[in-house]
């Protein structure tokens, strides 16, 4: 273990050091590019594939913006780890999101606060409401990050369920007649009979019926869907009664009892994949990847992107192997709130400029640029008669060739360019015809689909992932807690309480689980999660979402 952990610092102090070239103090006159282009860092703190540097799209957007950001990436070690490291050195990367590492570099001093240069940079300015802005500002009252993800432009286009659910193949479905699967026993019930039927894929390949994904924080894939079976949305760490803004406990409560009963019962009937509690991600995504598995509990944008393309790239949807979203719940009168509209605003982390960026005014405008909608389309819908295609009406569309290409890893390794964890607009864009992105583009997005996808939705009869769930209004000004449990450090009673409840429920989990006997191991785990005074926690998050409708009442 040792062992590993050293490792693990020595590829981080590596990362750092890489980092550190070019963004350091003295060295203003080196990120400059012969051709006169701004070039500047980025760390982020999530593994991501890298593309090449002579990215077609990236060298086109530098063209257009005069600047261009050599982004870097987690690759084994944690964010705390990272940023712990970048700290420790002093000396930073021009742009950084640190995840949930980002209190450590506001506490280290390591961030700008953009408090007075928003307002000069008009695509930054417009991207949230001045409620937003000011839910950003730290406790000395300034704004450090930038927040990038589910922000609305227009009217909103969701095509796919980019969020947590039960998935289950489309072979599955199909070969059931395309049932209507509501509750956790239908679910459950459906993979046991279509595995009894079929164990193996069409090459003799055992099936996997069902996987648990509980590597350190992807454990949510084990822990959470108790408040989803409830009928709650996705605060993450509790339950907040939308009437009252009472802050509950999904963790105790008969609901969490019943679905830990049925996952012990699966485990002991051969459904639950004995290795779920000890597999990696790279494990878990390959077995994916394979076709093998019938069903798990994640979240899209945890497997899509990775498994996703692998499924269609091996032409595994030929044999049905997609993933089709379930509106399941833990009684058929409970209507599901897997699935809700709005943006959601995650005021824990972000984009920042560090104190090493050295052209603060030159970092923003380029963030300032990438939200133009010329260079947003670029990165999005890619470059026009090679990516995508406009009809007549000015509508964005692909043919299947583009399709293929876009998908294809070396093919967005060499041309494509996102900067993906740069802010970036949802919705509809500004030409009013349009998806900001192809995956909101509903006809783009249902012509681009799978012959199995596109069956198993005719047979529902709907057009989008959405669409199979049931979409529900934002929720109230609370939403979403996680946002708030995610800065917990253990300096507070609550962030302990928060810390100990989450190695309690590491450990245990999994034995209940396993257990022979459940009613026992599940009174032994409930013993271990009060010694951790989840009271503390629930008290602070009770607070907090007083705190948030309160505020939300300035604005109205």
């Amino acid at each position: 273990m040792k062992k590993r952990r050293l490792m693990a610092l020595l590829l981080v102090a590596v990362t750092a050091a890489s980092l550190a070239v070019g963004c350091g103090k003295g060295k203003k006159e080196g990120n400059v590019s012969e051709d006169g282009v701004k070039e500047f860092t980025a760390f982020f703190a999530v593994p991501n594939p890298e593309i090449n540097d002579d990215n077609e799209i990236q060298q086109i957007i530098a063209e257009k913006t005069g600047a261009k950001v050599k982004e870097t990436w987690l690759t084994g070690q944690t964010a705390e780890e990272a940023v712990g490291t970048l700290i420790a050195g002093g000396e930073y990367p021009d742009f950084i999101d640190g995840g949930d590492g980002m209190k450590q570099l506001y506490d280290a001093g390591a961030l700008v606060a953009l408090d007075d240069y928003i307002d000069d940079y008009p695509n930054i300015k417009e991207f949230y409401t001045d409620q937003e802005w000011d839910s950003l500002r730290q406790d000395d009252g300034h704004i450090y990050w930038i927040q990038q993800f589910s922000n609305i432009y227009g009217e909103e286009r969701a095509c796919i369920h980019n969020e947590e659910a039960f998935w289950i193949q489309a072979r599955v479905l199909k070969w059931a007649g395309y049932p209507e699967v509501k509750t956790l026993d239908q679910y459950f019930d459906l993979i046991e009979k279509y595995n009894e039927a079929n164990p193996t894929m069409e090459d003799g390949t055992k099936n996997i019926p069902y996987t648990i994904l509980c590597e350190d924080w992807r454990y949510f894939c084990l822990e959470n869907a108790p408040q989803f079976l409830d009928g709650y949305p996705n605060d993450g760490c509790c339950q907040v009664d939308p009437e009252t803004q009472e802050v509950s406990d999904y963790n105790t409560s008969p609901t969490a009892v019943a679905y830990f009963k049925k996952l012990n019962e699966e485990y002991k009937k051969g459904i639950v994949d004995r290795e779920s509690f000890t597999q990696t991600y790279d494990e878990y995504i390959a077995k994916l990847s394979s076709g093998r598995v019938l069903g798990m509990v994640d979240q899209w944008w945890d497997f899509a992107y990775s498994a996703g393309d692998a499924i269609k790239t091996a032409g595994l949807d030929k044999q049905g192997c997609e993933y089709i979203p379930l509106p399941i719940t833990i009684d058929e009168g409970i209507k599901n709130q897997w699935h809700n509209s709005g943006g959601v605003l995650d005021v824990g982390k972000g984009l920042a400029i560090s104190v090493s960026c050295e052209d603060v005014e030159g970092a923003l405008k380029f963030v300032n640029d990438l939200l133009d909608q010329e260079i947003h389309d670029l990165r999005y819908w890619g470059v026009e008669g090679t990516d995508y295609l406009v009809d007549d009406d000015g509508v964005y569309y692909c043919t299947e060739e583009m399709r293929t290409l876009n998908a294809d890893a070396a093919y967005k390794a060499s041309h494509r360019c996102v900067y993906a964890q740069f802010p970036q607009w949802n919705g509809t864009s500004r030409d009013g015809i349009n998806a900001m992105q192809p995956k909101d583009q509903e006809v783009e997005f249902y012509d681009g689909l799978r012959d199995d996808v596109k069956e198993c939705f005719e047979a529902y009869g709907v057009k989008t992932y959405v669409e199979m769930l049931g979409k529900n209004e934002a929720p109230g000004a609370w939403f979403p807690m996680w946002s708030h449990s995610n800065n917990y450090t253990t300096d507070s009673e609550a962030g302990m309480a928060w810390a100990k409840i989450g190695e309690v429920k590491h450990e245990y989990l999994p034995k209940v689980v396993m257990a022979d006997d459940f009613d026992s191991a599940w009174k032994e785990y409930m013993g271990k999660y009060e010694e951790c005074k989840p009271e503390d926690f629930l008290n602070d998050l009770q607070e907090e979402a007083n705190r948030r409708m309160k505020e939300a009442e300035k604005y109205k």
